[in-house]
């Protein structure tokens, strides 16, 4: 972990309004610390982004503290390795339990809060033998299928729950005895400050935590618009495996599972079927750490370079359609590093949006 005054400015960065995850990675991918990106944010945002005050900062880590909570950064060996390759991974983890759980292969299970008996019986039985296989069960600690598979998994080894609020707030409340249990004999993990209540927003931004995090994704029961979905459909996008357990068509809770089998979900009716997809080669494969770029990177002033035409020469080959930053490059004949820093002033200006892909876009254009 970082030395105190260090974590401070990490969690300052990470608390700015403006600042979010993939701007984030942009400011540190420049400046290579994040002491100096705080330094350096008036030269490139102006008054646009006010980085949160040193005693704000100063304060969240006193209750984290007092909550016997642990900041886990991007830098930090136990970070997930899985979760730290992803375009959007927090810079900022918040941990009660064992926080070197973190660092082992995990599989995420998710499902429908309002889950059958035969759903959460089978979540809870796949849970207990992936955990038996050496495999950490990652889910929401949500109602229904999440805290079966939470049960399940601490039949026979460690499982980690991700929190939409803080971590020492628990939900749902009649979840306390589970959540005590997790933060024995595993781990409760939240991007959030603690204190922070749980909302209806900040539920899709734990899910990309708990897919990022894994090896894979299971889906047991699942709604077609169930936030389960939401899960399965990051997973894809970074890059993970996706295993559904079928269910009867007269159920609305399996039209989830059974719509990602059409779509090519592994489908899953043991835990058989998921070793045949990720051997234990292909987890320490998954698992080898790619931590984001900490280096700094040459920084080259858009007014130092003819600033005007240059920035225009880009801004013009930009627009609402998402393009490829490297064929930007191209297409403009500027170097990378005059490119990035042009790309780096519009996002902090809120006009720039990144996407997967490298791939970036104007805001507000048509």
């Amino acid at each position: 972990m970082p030395q105190y005054d260090e974590l401070i400015d990490w969690i300052r960065l990470t608390r700015t309004d403006g600042v979010g995850t993939k701007t984030f990675r942009q400011v540190m991918d420049r400046f290579g610390h994040v002491s100096e990106a705080i330094a350096r944010m008036p030269e490139f945002a102006g008054k646009r982004i006010s980085v949160v005050q040193p005693s704000v900062a100063e304060k969240e880590f006193a209750a984290a503290t007092k909550a016997g909570l642990r900041y886990l950064t991007w830098s930090d060996p136990e970070y997930p390795a899985p979760l730290k390759a992803t375009e959007d991974a927090p810079p900022l983890l918040l941990v009660k339990g064992d926080i070197n759980v973190l660092a082992q292969p995990m599989i995420a299970m998710v499902g429908a809060r309002n889950a059958t008996i035969n759903g959460k019986k089978f979540a809870k039985m796949l849970a207990a033998d992936l955990a038996k296989a050496g495999l950490v069960v990652i889910s929401g600690m949500a109602r229904g299928i999440d805290g079966a598979a939470h049960e399940g998994a601490l039949l026979h080894g460690q499982t980690v729950a991700v929190l939409a609020g803080g971590v020492d707030v628990i939900y749902p409340p009649e979840h306390q005895g589970l959540y005590e249990q997790i933060a024995a004999n595993g781990a409760v993990v939240s991007e959030m400050p603690p204190g922070t209540e749980p909302q209806a927003s900040l539920f899709p931004r734990r899910n990309r935590i708990i897919s990022g995090a894994s090896v894979g994704v299971v889906v047991v029961e699942a709604t077609p618009r169930s936030g389960s979905l939401i899960t399965a459909r990051y997973a894809a996008d970074q890059g993970r495996d996706v295993f559904a357990v079928p269910g009867s068509p007269l159920d609305p809770r399996a039209q989830g599972p059974n719509s990602l089998i059409r779509d090519g979900a592994t489908l899953v009716q043991s835990i058989d079927d998921i070793l045949a997809i990720i051997p234990a080669e292909r987890v320490s494969a998954i698992n080898i750490s790619s931590k984001p770029n900490l280096s700094p990177q040459p920084i080259e002033k858009t007014k130092e370079n003819n600033s005007s035409s240059i920035r225009l020469t880009i801004e013009a080959a930009l627009g609402s359609t998402p393009a490829a930053v490297d064929e930007l490059i191209r297409q403009c004949q500027v170097s990378p590093a005059v490119v990035a820093t042009v790309l780096l002033e519009l996002e902090l200006d809120g006009r720039l949006e990144r996407l997967p892909g490298n791939r970036v876009a104007l805001i507000g254009t048509v």
